[in-house]
């Protein structure tokens, strides 16, 4: 590895970084703005910033005939995000989530996990397929916004909090 390309390893991670701050911050204020918690702002703005690159690789791949790159980037990443990212995180700070969380979205993570794998078992994924899908996110977008508003809960209530590293909670 030459001295050049070491350099633009290091300003790569330097600029990710500082756009992965810039954009948190921007969606935010941008949720803020709409009275949004800080848990939808996660769940729908940061969330979709942060699979773009993943959506780029992926759609180009399909579009050149690489299919196989396409759901491997998309496993590949679902799989670094839950277990390296969460898990280093964890190493470094106690991750505390409410009750919300583990009654209602991680069911539903699994269920469109469970979804894909039955789609995927006649060898691929047909454009009935991805419509199936994207159909269950818009479902699932909805609802979150519509039962977040319905409730007009605060962030705290969501069991989102802005600060690090959390804390146990007082009993």
């Amino acid at each position: 590895m030459t001295l050049l390309n070491l350099i633009f390893l290091v300003g790569g991670f330097a600029l990710l970084v500082a756009g992965g701050e810039a954009l948190v911050r921007g969606a935010a204020s941008i949720g803020k703005n709409f009275g949004l918690s800080s848990l939808i702002i996660g769940l729908t703005i940061v969330a979709f910033a942060t699979s773009a690159p993943e959506l780029a690789v992926s759609l180009s791949s399909a579009a050149a005939g690489s299919p196989g790159l396409a759901v491997g980037n998309v496993v590949g990443s679902n799989i670094a995000n839950i277990l390296f990212v969460m898990g280093l995180t964890a190493v470094f700070g106690a991750l505390f989530v409410k009750i919300q969380l583990i009654k209602a979205d991680i069911p539903v993570m699994i269920g469109f996990s469970v979804l894909a794998l039955i789609l995927a078992l006649d060898g691929g994924f047909s454009f009935v397929d991805g419509a199936i899908l994207f159909a269950g996110l818009l479902v699932y977008l909805v609802a979150t916004l519509f039962f977040a508003r319905r409730s007009g809960s605060s962030a705290d209530e969501m069991g989102s909090t802005t600060s690090w590293p959390r804390e146990a909670p007082d009993v």
